[in-house]
């Protein structure tokens, strides 16, 4: 007879028919990219862009077909990336000019490209901001760092919280000694941010609160720090589950991703009730292609500006990028969300997942990779 970590596993696996299928269907194989949702396939006002690319890398990876993938593949993928990088600059870019205007999306496109070419074996073309000597003016000294800190409104703290970790990218470019003065810098400054009473940062609802304490997360782990007031933290999760509707993918994925990374000490009773209202909630934005979306009405347009609902505000929000056309359908964001989550419950259930059946690189898979579209 099974037990309730095997079944739950059982009935989260099942959410994933189809997620495959639909995944090779995004590959271009011209461009070497993966696009957003199927809308963005059909209509040639869109293009394949780094980060879908980059999300359809972890899926990939989370399953174990990174390792295996056809090299006439990783050679056109590590194309993609190298031809979207500024020689001037370093960055990279996708080629809706708006892009260039969103700074989380400027920071998240570097994070990505880096790491997901070290990811294939390959290495960017050109020298990276800080090298070239083009990163922000804030970068050049603590005291103009904490200013940039100190400029983000933090009253969403979903935006505001990825404006502060999405700022720390540079870091990564710095040599050790100056890396570790500006890492404990902005471990000191969020120490001074967080609400000790909840151990989460910014305003908003519980889910905007956890989503971007999850963001400020990303930092804590990269660095192998503590996040502190965690007890706090896990108790503002479960009252979050319990009281909250989860609309957002990244509202099922972010709470999960945070108890993976902080692992407190479990009730059994409480252990049970998290993964079943998750999987529930997952459960809730399976689509018809095989694939999660987003959002519980629609795959939103522009996952840039998603973060900020209807009836919220935010300062100086940037102009929509969009990646597709809003339908009712998968996306790359929310779809390889979900493949983190169900990693994250299997580490918190400590049982290891059954592989998913496909034959991702085989038949179809070969033929789609090799295809050229016309043109």
């Amino acid at each position: 007879m099974k037990n309730w970590r095997e079944t739950e596993s059982d009935r989260l696996d099942d959410l994933f028919d189809g997620v495959f299928s639909w995944l090779l269907e995004q590959f271009d194989p011209l461009t070497g990219g993966f696009y957003y949702a199927r809308s963005s396939v059909l209509d040639d006002r869109f293009t394949p862009d780094i980060e879908s690319t980059s999300q359809a890398i972890n899926i990939l990876r989370r399953h174990l077909l990174l390792h295996n993938m056809p090299q006439t593949m990783k050679e056109k993928m590590i194309a993609f990336y190298q031809m979207r990088q500024d020689p001037a600059t370093g960055y990279f870019y996708d080629h809706d000019p708006k892009m260039k205007k969103d700074e989380v999306m400027v920071h998240r496109a570097l994070y990505y490209s880096w790491n997901s070419l070290k990811r294939l074996g390959a290495s960017p073309f050109y020298p990276l901001p800080v090298e070239n000597q083009v990163a922000p003016d804030y970068t050049q000294s603590l005291s103009s760092y904490r200013e940039k800190w100190d400029s983000i409104d933090l009253r969403n703290s979903w935006r505001g919280c990825d404006l502060l970790a999405s700022s720390t990218v540079y870091f990564a470019q710095m040599d050790e000694v100056t890396q570790r003065k500006y890492v404990d810098a902005f471990t000191e400054y969020l120490a001074e941010k967080q609400n000790p009473e909840t151990g989460l940062w910014g305003e908003g609802s519980l889910y905007v609160q956890i989503s971007g304490t999850f963001k400020l997360h990303t930092f804590y782990r990269r660095y192998q720090i503590s996040m502190p007031n965690q007890d706090r933290i896990y108790q503002t999760i479960l009252k979050c589950l319990r009281t909250e509707e989860a609309v957002d993918m990244c509202y099922i994925r972010n709470p999960i991703d945070l108890l993976s990374y902080i692992e407190p000490n479990f009730l059994e009773t409480e252990l049970r009730e998290i993964s079943e209202i998750t999987i529930n909630n997952m459960k809730r934005l399976k689509q018809e292609d095989g694939a999660f979306s987003r959002e519980l009405t629609t795959s939103p347009k522009a996952p840039n500006v998603a973060q900020v609902k209807q009836g919220e505000s935010y300062p100086n929000m940037p102009e929509a990028v969009e990646l597709g056309l809003g339908l009712k359908e998968g996306d790359m964001n929310a779809t390889t969300q979900a493949t983190l989550i169900r990693k994250q419950l299997h580490h918190l259930w400590q049982i290891k997942p059954k592989p998913i059946p496909t034959n991702f690189w085989e038949g179809e898979a070969e033929g789609k990779i090799c295809e050229q579209k016309e043109v």
